[in-house]
């Protein structure tokens, strides 16, 4: 079994891992290719600039994470071409379908960024210009297999003359039209056939080379050499979905449990079957299943003294029965009643967030999604979500409130900051005030908010623009607190700041609280989003092309919250997948 997925970078241990092994196996199969290119892999992931190319690396690998095969891709966004310079699979046993499975995703990936087609050398299947049997045979045997997708050469053209007068087997430059009718013109033809000699090969051509293989393509438009292997119809391309592509869903199958039955407790399980409803009309969400992870990831974000007694005070509370706070320590918060649901008031911020003997047990299951989500952003997803319930970013390091009991996205959030910098983005109509509480001092770790005045927004005394942070926190936290009206047009001009503010922190990772009570109607809200501007957001965010990491928050008027969730999260996987 293998899986196909993209890799972006070397800045995650999977990817620093699947590079390395791409490399051991350029150098053990391309003997030909110097050290040099070899080792710089990791640089044209990160560098397109420098070396003229956007390099695009598809790997096959199994659950051990073992590479069987790649592709690597040269992308030139100027030109509207792709380059296939490499596609190997490993020799083995279990090899079949490999080779296949990775250029169909290239060319799906082709034309998701919409190319002219792929070039591509091979080398020849004549006697004439390849002497030696051996080779003669497999150069056909390469050649069959890519016209089965209607690759083959471009016929009329110097191409393949020997950069050395007596050098045996030049390449041809194969052309896959994916499809496409039109060819490219004569002109638009030299333009990329000069990229293609001048970007990869440079100054190893001899003086005049370039400019006589350019001037060759004289056909107009070119003029590819007729199937000579594969009587049928060539393959379309087909849309393939490797890891990348995937949303991994996670869900928490405890979020019902706690539910209190009382009028005007909006936080209902009925949001969750709303949001699925509608997130289910798209196919790239993938579900997982959550795994437990143990206290200490909690007890490093919040307070262990607030993890004991939430836990404890859920336990002793009579099944089917809930505790509101109702006492608070305004004049000394030092010294905590006895009782248990008197007490409640010392760890909360208001008087409408029930315990009850579920309300630890779902809230734990929340930060199992989140964790387990954040975990997957580690093999090869790029976009996850933590679809649960309760929410949590009104908890803070000490105290509950806003239906919130533990910080999900913070936990998480903490989690992945092991591995380099993390902005969390809350856009939630309510104000992140846990999570800014949580992470205020730190520099690792960017807090942005977007969310409704304090004025008038829950939760009433934080969220002010000049809350910035403290020691080394100060100014990596971010509030944009928003007049009451507030239609789609105008949230987006302040995300669009917000965005701005990311991309100079440069994070490694994005974690979004997403809250869908910005929507029109919202019995929690007061603006006036709607479905189209919910995409549009997605879509900005994904453009970030961050790992991401959604976790859920509020967002209670269930006729739309299919409809803004499925917008969301379309825009979202459109913004990081198409150009």
């Amino acid at each position: 079994m293998f899986r196909i997925r993209r890799v972006y970078d070397n800045t995650l241990p999977i990817d620093r891992d699947a590079i390395t092994q791409v490399q051991e196996i350029l150098a053990r199969q391309f003997s030909g290719l110097s050290r040099k290119d070899i080792d710089s892999l990791p640089a044209k992931l990160l560098n397109p600039l420098k070396y003229q190319f956007r390099t695009l690396l598809f790997v096959a690998d199994d659950q051990r994470h073992r590479v069987k095969g790649f592709a690597l891709v040269n992308y030139a966004p100027d030109l509207n071409f792709s380059y296939l310079d490499f596609l190997s699979v490993q020799p083995s046993k279990n090899a079949g379908g490999i080779g296949g499975a990775l250029y169909e995703r290239v060319r799906d990936e082709a034309k998701n960024l919409k190319v002219c087609g792929i070039f591509m050398e091979c080398l020849p299947d004549e006697a004439a210009l390849c002497r030696d049997k051996e080779t003669l045979k497999q150069n056909k045997a390469r050649l069959r297999f890519y016209e089965r997708y209607g690759a083959v050469p471009i016929d009329n053209t110097a191409y393949a003359t020997p950069l050395k007068e007596g050098d045996d087997c030049p390449p041809y430059l194969v052309f896959d039209r994916l499809g496409i009718t039109k060819l490219p013109s004569r002109e638009a033809a030299r333009k990329i056939v000069l990229a293609i000699l001048t970007r990869k090969y440079g100054k190893a051509c001899p003086a005049g080379y370039i400019e006589m293989v350019v001037d060759s393509f004289s056909d107009d438009p070119i003029r590819l050499r007729p199937l000579r292997y594969i009587k049928t119809e060539p393959e379309g391309v087909k849309k393939v979905f490797s890891l990348e592509q995937r949303i991994a869903l996670v869900i928490n199958d405890k979020h019902d449990i706690h539910h209190v039955n009382e009028r005007g407790y909006v936080e209902a399980p009925v949001r969750i079957r709303s949001i699925l409803k509608g997130i289910d009309r798209t196919d790239f969400f993938e579900p997982h299943p959550a795994r437990h992870f143990q206290d200490h990831y909690i007890k490093q974000v919040h307070d262990p003294k607030f993890v004991e007694y939430l836990r404890r005070v859920c336990a002793n509370v009579e099944p089917g029965k809930s505790v509101y706070p109702y006492v608070f320590p305004i004049r000394n918060a030092t010294r905590p009643p006895k009782e248990l649901p008197v007490r409640a008031g010392y760890y909360c911020i208001d008087t409408f967030t029930p315990l009850n003997s579920n309300a630890y047990v779902a809230a734990r299951g929340a930060v199992d999604c989140a964790l387990t989500s954040a975990s997957l952003l580690f093999e090869g997803y790029r976009i996850t979500y933590a679809l649960v319930r309760p929410p949590g970013h009104h908890a803070e390091r000490k105290v509950f409130g806003g239906f919130c009991y533990f910080n999900s996205a913070a936990v998480a959030a903490h989690f992945l900051s092991r591995h380099g910098k993390v902005a969390v983005l809350d856009i939630d109509y309510h104000h992140g005030n846990g999570t800014q509480d949580i992470f205020y001092d730190r520099a690792d770790v960017l807090t942005v908010s977007i969310h409704g005045h304090p004025s008038f927004a829950y939760p009433y005394f934080v969220g002010f623009a000049d809350e910035k942070g403290e020691g080394p926190g100060y100014n990596y936290n971010k509030n944009y607190p928003m007049p009451e009206k507030l239609d789609g047009a105008g949230y987006r001009q302040v995300l669009e700041r917000a965005v701005k503010r990311i991309r100079a922190f440069s994070p490694r990772f994005l974690v979004i609280s997403l809250g869908y009570d910005p929507a029109k109607n919202d019995p929690t809200g007061t603006w006036n989003l709607e479905a189209a501007d919910f995409f549009q957001n997605g879509l900005m965010l994904g453009r970030l092309n961050l790992p991401i990491l959604v976790v859920q928050e509020g967002g209670y008027r269930t006729k739309s919250l299919g409809t803004n969730a499925h917008s969301f999260f379309k825009g979202l996987w459109e913004g990081m997948h198409r150009p």
